[in-house]
């Protein structure tokens, strides 16, 4: 055989080589478009947007484990249970789910940690079994979401609660998520940083609160600003959180105050410091609707499953299992 054919031979068998490596994606990107990469027989790759990522568009590639669990590295301790963190998993998912019911492009947009920051907060030691952790619950809880009849749930959750978890119909005025009610949750009150005490001028809270306070109709009484008797917290939810509270002529929600103030709780009260500050006492870390990842860990620890914390929390959901995720990208 001439030097001739041994080169066209050798080129065919690379050639044919080629192809079957590259058989899988083509496949892959016929039936799932190039936006959807196969990574292996039960990963794959979604676009996120990353506002300082290197791409003109501020949008990278990342395997959907991956992302999954940095959302989890960064919203939940990895000195918690397996259990707290697969149902945690499961409210993360569901979440993204609904998402992108309304998304056209599919590109997520839910804050993440890398592997490289994952390593950063860990430290090298331990990166390796904390990030196991995460992404055994992640794979644990595959495609699992919480159902309320055909549609994905709502899936709020908090660090603890006041003690009691809140009604979504008193605090939205809505009917339309019954199974966020009131739960007891009376182990939040040991949890970390339950109660806290903030001291803040009258001046700062005018400032802070300045988009929606009420115009003062006596000059001298707006230009003398607040004292502590400007302050009254009017009603408060069955839960214990604010409802209603005046401020001078203002009426506003709690959850409003709480914002401005950037406070850790609408659960809270007042107490005069002295002529120019007044102290805030709060109890409790989050919005106060859902899930408390506090008592969730508490229940792990007590033997409770994933799927029974999640029932306790939303309760009239169901878990399903039989949406494949590739499907909705």
């Amino acid at each position: 055989m001439n030097r001739y054919a041994v080169e066209q031979k050798f080129k065919s068998i690379a050639a044919f080589l080629i192809i079957l490596i590259l058989l899988p994606y083509i496949v892959s990107v016929f039936v799932n478009g190039a936006d959807v990469r196969e990574d292996d027989g039960e990963n794959f790759y979604v676009k996120v947007k990353v506002p300082d990522a290197e791409e003109a568009d501020g949008v990278t590639e990342i395997r959907w484990t991956d992302y999954l669990a940095g959302i989890l590295a960064e919203e939940i301790s990895e000195d918690c249970e397996p259990e707290t963190l697969k149902a945690q998993a499961v409210v993360i998912r569901t979440q993204i789910y609904r998402t992108l019911e309304d998304s056209e492009d599919k590109t997520l947009t839910e804050s993440y940690l890398s592997r490289d920051e994952m390593e950063d907060k860990w430290g090298a030691e331990n990166y390796g079994e904390y990030y196991e952790k995460y992404i055994r619950a992640v794979e644990e809880t595959d495609d699992t979401v919480v159902m309320y009849g055909d549609a994905y749930a709502w899936t709020p959750f908090h660090q603890s609660s006041n003690g009691m978890t809140r009604s979504a119909a008193e605090v939205l005025g809505s009917n339309d998520y019954p199974y966020i009610a009131v739960r007891e949750c009376p182990l939040d009150k040991e949890a970390d940083d339950e109660i806290q005490t903030f001291t803040f001028p009258y001046t700062e809270i005018q400032s802070l609160c300045r988009d929606f306070l009420v115009a003062e109709e006596d000059e001298d009484k707006a230009a003398q600003g607040y004292t502590y008797d400007d302050f009254e917290v009017r009603s408060c939810d069955s839960a214990g959180y604010v409802s209603e509270l005046r401020m001078g002529n203002t009426i506003c929600t709690g959850d409003q105050f709480r914002d401005a103030l950037s406070l850790p709780s609408s659960a809270f009260s007042f107490s005069e410091e002295d002529d120019d500050n007044i102290k805030i006492t709060t109890t409790g870390k989050g919005h106060g609707l859902g899930m408390s990842i506090w008592t969730a860990d508490q229940m792990a620890k007590e033997g409770k499953t994933f799927e029974e914390i999640l029932a306790f929390f939303f309760e009239g959901t169901e878990l399903r299992n039989d949406i494949q995720e590739t499907a909705l990208f």
